[in-house]
C-alpha cells in the first residue's frame, strides 16, 4: 500500500486502475497536469469524478478555489 503524500502528482479515482497515468485539464483556464492514480478516495460518495493532491490541483487552479470542472484523459 502506498502512503498518501499531498506533495506528489497523484490522484484518487474509482473508474481507473491503480497506476494509470491521466492528463487532467481545467476546463476554465486550459491548464493541465499529469497524475498517477494511487487511491480510490472519497470522490464517488462526494459526487466527484476525481480527487487531486494539493500539489496536482495547484498546477491547474488556485488552491483557494477548492473545486474545478475538469476533463480527464488516459495517457
Amino acid at each position: 500500500m502506498e502512503r498518501f503524500d499531498d506533495s506528489e502528482l497523484t490522484c484518487a479515482m474509482w473508474d481507473m486502475p491503480f497506476n494509470a497515468i491521466l492528463k487532467v485539464t481545467n476546463l476554465e483556464n486550459g491548464k493541465s497536469v499529469i497524475v498517477r492514480v494511487n487511491d480510490r478516495g472519497p470522490a464517488k460518495r462526494l459526487n466527484r469524478a476525481i480527487d487531486l493532491t494539493k500539489a496536482a490541483f495547484s498546477k491547474i487552479a488556485d488552491l483557494e478555489k477548492g473545486l474545478a470542472e475538469v476533463s480527464v484523459e488516459i495517457m
